[in-house]
């Protein structure tokens, strides 16, 4: 098994080179199409090594044997002093078309297992950890010793650096080789002459020309193409828990009907079985990885596969796809009918989400498909399915993705979405439909609109949002004109205060994204008298040149509003130091109020800068700022490398209400609700938790200077109302979430992964007594949307009695 987030380098089998039947490469800086190394390991008998020797395959991708009479493989350290040589070992015979040769080096210590018969034999101690090997035409000793003088050699066929090798190709070497561990090409032998991107880590899988593998066994080198199926079936693939029981062993002339075929991005296609087992648990569909190579297959072939079964990782915390690495695959006859899909409704999937482990792995626990809704789509892994007249719960992405639920009635929000309520109640009935077809406009869908009619593909699994359809017949979207919402304009006596995410707004972007945004201030809002936004960049964005200020964003966002119809705003920040506030790479990300100054004053009180701490004064009359606009104890380390709250003190109508503009740090690190770890662990909460106390702890001392201050704290706190930092946050009953307050099928203000929730929230304290508070939605239900989070607004009623 292999864990990899460049899915297009991953391999299972071996590094190949494929040799060419007519002209050598002038230079290994022109990529060969056909002769390429295909594996090194140079960990044989080492300590904790299962091979005795260490080795070197080659590979032939062309369409006729070649010839390698006079050719050699060489070998040089990773880092090669002025004394190191390349060392050589001779060459005769010829690689088949398709077919492997493999290179047995020196023998270690350990070890239990003997190469399969080598072609050709050398003696060269090869390092574990780092080295370069090369083909060469010609069995003089090479000379060069750095990159660029190998790359004027045209001897060289093909070079493969690892480790921390000198000598490579491209832009780094190859990583991860070990004592257990050899570096290999992808199944399709493609060559780029990059050795980091063409060859990832793997288990050594050794194969000769006569395609025998280490074990004794035919591998997937083996040029014959058999007839016949072999002993192993899908189901004997799946097995009864997420891996493989085969993972790691090569598996020949598995039958199959070709049921979906995927021809971008991770090429492959999928097989099922027409003669399934009696055991649910035991899936019948497995995917054909094929790499970079379109699959030579069809939809309704009956195919033999042999290959490589490998359980691969999408990411380390994610679930495994099962699959057929380096595979063959002989096309028996045509036009077969597919079987059956399986429907997927609310009938078929369980109420409970996934087993626990207690936080472990759940890889080794037997699947309960008829208990667990992760474990039914597992069982169903590279399965065909079928879906009908399913609500869209997450709009159509960039990416062209659409997020459905198979159980109508789960969770609904009043607009059509699923609502997440709680870490223990999950929506089972989630799932994201993608297209195998590309050539067909994916649909445009807002959520509470319906894909409607049928929708047949196969589940797949994927590392954002789990699993998956890819669809091959897709249905027709209905669309239920979900409209976007407009706010009710606040009375003379009500002080309007609201929160937006911008989703890293700054000078430097389109001014559609800044007419779009002033729209929904202007328009969607009706102009609330204070907004505080958070995601305001620096001028020049993400161009790290230490340039901190933000007058040109705001400027330009400001001008927008204006002619949206909105007031004209002015602002309030403090600039962040350089790099120290998080967010994207040179980006300064920073919390900024807007306000119109025709309706509230704002406090300035000098000395608020980005290491600054702002205090509660008592006075007489209550309490003031010590500084105004200012930070929330910006020395604490529950703001290392995180925005630092924002502080103002405004004036309504004569009355202090003093604003806090939030930006918590991000769910970023923490395990996927999908995940193989279960419970998932949510190791960012840590941070905000900490975050959350400083903030209870400055409302505080304002509460303590004054019982009866009017405090709105809101922003994007990256959180849950159940969460542990809103426990922190409201400790004391210092403040109120007032998304407690609507209706539970509101209680949304961001969608992810078909879930609606709330990540933003506003909290008033207790001497605000008298609100009216809406979350308004003009972006997250949406396919088009200027922002990933819906802006949210209070209306407060400030007068003598509070």
């Amino acid at each position: 098994m292999h864990i990899s987030r460049s899915r297009s380098v991953l391999l299972a089998g071996a590094v190949a080179v494929t040799l060419s039947a007519t002209a050598l490469p002038a230079a290994f800086a022109a990529p060969s199409s056909t002769a390429v190394i295909s594996e090194v390991y140079g960990g044989g008998g080492n300590s904790g090594a299962t091979l005795t020797r260490d080795f070197i395959e080659l590979a032939n991708a062309g369409s006729a044997a070649y010839d390698l009479s006079g050719f050699s493989v060489q070998y040089l350290p990773g880092a090669p002093s002025a004394g190191s040589l390349w060392q050589v070992s001779a060459l005769t015979g010829s690689v088949a078309p398709g077919g492997r040769y493999l290179v047995a080096q020196a023998a270690g210590t350990g070890g239990t297992v003997a190469l399969p018969t080598p072609d050709a034999t050398g003696t060269v101690a090869m390092s574990a950890a780092s080295g370069t090997v090369a083909l060469v035409s010609g069995t003089t000793p090479l000379t060069c010793k750095t990159a660029a003088d190998c790359a004027a050699d045209t001897r060289i066929v093909d070079l493969v650096g690892y480790g921390s090798a000198v000598v490579r190709e491209g832009g780094g070497p190859a990583t991860g080789a070990s004592a257990t561990a050899s570096v290999a090409r992808a199944a399709s032998l493609s060559d780029t002459d990059d050795n980091a991107a063409d060859l990832s880590a793997a288990a050594p899988t050794p194969v000769n020309a006569a395609g025998e593998t280490s074990g004794g066994g035919t591998g997937p080198g083996d040029p014959g193409n058999p007839t016949e199926p072999g002993t192993v079936r899908v189901h004997d693939i799946q097995g009864t828990t997420r891996l493989s029981p085969l993972d790691g062993k090569a598996v020949t002339g598995v039958p199959g009907i070709v049921t979906a075929v995927r021809t971008t991005g991770s090429k492959g296609f999928w097989i099922q079985d027409m003669a399934p087992d009696a055991d649910p648990r035991t899936g019948e569909g497995v995917f054909v990885y094929t790499g970079s190579t379109a699959p030579a297959v069809a939809v309704g072939d009956s195919v033999l596969v042999s290959g490589t079964v490998d359980e691969y990782y999408p990411s380390a915390t994610t679930q495994s796809i099962t699959e057929i690495t380096s595979p063959r695959a002989t096309v028996l006859s045509s036009g077969n009918a597919l079987p059956a899909a399986v429907v997927l409704d609310a009938a078929a999937v369980p109420a409970a989400y996934v087993p626990s482990a207690g936080g472990a792995s759940i890889d080794a626990l037997p699947l309960e498909p008829s208990t667990y809704a992760l474990d039914l789509y597992e069982s169903l892994e590279g399965t065909r399915v079928q879906i009908a007249d399913t609500r869209v719960t997450g709009a159509t992405t960039a990416y062209d993705e659409i997020w459905v639920t198979v159980e109508p009635k789960q969770n609904p929000t009043r607009r059509g979405g699923t609502l997440y309520s709680s870490y223990t109640d999950q929506n089972t009935g989630r799932i994201k439909v993608m297209s195998l077809d590309t050539t067909r406009p994916f649909p445009v869908g807002n959520v509470g609109d319906v894909l409607s009619g049928t929708t047949t593909g196969v589940i797949d699994y994927a590392s954002f949002g789990g699993y998956n359809l890819q669809a091959t017949e897709l249905g027709t979207l209905t669309d239920n004109h979900l409209r976007r919402e407009v706010t009710r304009k606040q009375k003379g006596g009500e002080l309007a205060v609201a929160t937006y995410n911008v989703e890293n707004l700054d000078a430097l972007d389109e001014q559609a994204k800044f007419d779009t945004l002033a729209e929904g201030v202007a328009v969607n809002l009706s102009s609330p008298d204070i907004v505080s936004l958070e995601e305001i960049q620096d001028d020049n964005g993400a161009v790290s040149d230490g340039t901190v200020g933000s007058e040109a964003t705001l400027k330009r966002f400001t001008d927008a509003i204006v002619a949206a119809g909105g007031p004209r705003y002015a602002w309030r920040y403090v600039a962040p130091q350089d790099g120290q506030d998080g967010g994207e790479p040179g980006g300064n990300i920073r919390n900024v109020f807007l306000f119109n100054p025709h309706r509230v004053s704002f406090v300035d009180r000098a000395g608020g800068d980005a290491t600054t701490a702002v205090a509660a004064v008592p006075t007489r009359k209550g309490v003031t700022l010590s500084v105004s606009p200012g930070r929330i104890n910006p020395a604490s380390e529950a703001w290392s490398d995180s925005r630092k709250p924002l502080v103002g003190e405004f004036r309504f109508h004569g009355k202090p209400v003093f604003v806090i503009g939030n930006h918590f740090a991000s769910k970023g690190g923490d395990q996927p609700l999908h995940g193989r770890y279960q419970e998932p662990s949510r190791s960012s909460e840590t941070k905000r938790v900490q975050q959350a106390a400083e903030v209870n702890t400055f409302v505080k001392s304002l509460l303590a200077a004054d019982k009866s201050a009017r405090v709105v704290t809101l922003g994007d706190l990256n959180d849950f109302v159940f969460s542990p930092t809103m426990s922190a946050l409201t400790a004391g009953k210092a403040l109120k979430p007032l998304i407690t307050t609507l209706p539970a099928n509101e209680q949304y203000s961001y969608v992810y992964e078909g879930n609606s929730q709330t990540l933003d929230h506003i909290l008033t304290s207790p001497g605000i007594r008298r609100f009216d508070y809406d979350v308004v939605h003009i972006n997250a239900e949406f396919a088009d949307q200027a922002s990933d989070h819906d802006p949210q607004i209070v209306r407060v009623k400030v007068d003598g009695r509070h």
